[in-house]
């Protein structure tokens, strides 16, 4: 087995010590940090998201997965950044004013980034203000809003109508989810788009980021 499929199945099995130390002996022998990223992480990931799916992995078989992909990634984003790497996207994300639950927009943000995308997490309970000052700071390309109460939704409107009033709406796309959320509501609102889990998510980002590259 290659130090890439060793660094593939330490992240798909969650094993942190292993992933850190498979990248670290990856890269004293010169393995390529975009190498790693493309070839190990994001199919690792990947592979996770459709686990998920199937309903072979749950939440903490991803948050685990999740934890030892970031191990690694940790290793490379110096590495990357000397070297002017782009993400694949920049994404803002936070769960909305008057929520508190975070695991759901944790495991999100842990799939974006082993997606290769770079993200700017605000945390729980956010306020309009907060995003709108994060998309203006950071030029994010995305808005991923996660809402875990019923009586947090309106929200996400909130949000959405902040950032339109900050004259920056056409700038981004808006992504939302949680428990909560439907298609129908994301519709009514005014997102670009919902997705029902964390995998979903980092597939529209993807596909935005692809529309947005052609056009």
């Amino acid at each position: 087995m290659t130090e890439i499929e060793k660094l593939y199945e330490a992240i798909l099995n969650g094993d942190h010590k292993a992933a850190v130390s498979l990248t670290q002996q990856a890269l004293s022998e010169g393995a390529d940090p975009a190498d790693l990223i493309g070839r190990s992480m994001i199919p690792a990931m990947g592979e996770a998201g459709k686990r998920f799916e199937c309903e072979e992995y749950f939440v903490p078989e991803l948050l685990l997965a999740a934890r030892a992909m970031k191990g690694a990634l940790e290793l490379l984003r110096p590495l990357l950044a000397e070297r002017g790497a782009q993400p694949a996207g920049r994404v803002v994300i936070g769960t909305v004013k008057g929520d508190l639950h975070d695991i759901g927009k944790n495991l999100v943000a842990s799939m974006l980034e082993g997606g290769g995308f770079e993200v700017i997490d605000l945390g729980a309970d956010v306020s309009p203000e907060k995003f709108v000052e994060a998309v203006k700071n950071t030029k994010a390309h995305i808005v991923c809003l996660s809402a875990l109460l019923t009586v947090t939704m309106p929200s996400m409107r909130a949000i959405i109508e902040a950032i339109r009033q900050a004259g920056i709406r056409d700038r981004v796309k808006i992504l939302v989810g949680g428990a909560p959320v439907t298609a129908q509501f994301a519709r009514d609102i005014g997102a670009d788009g919902y997705g029902e889990n964390a995998n979903t998510a980092v597939a529209l980002a993807r596909q935005i980021m692809g529309t947005q590259s052609s056009s």
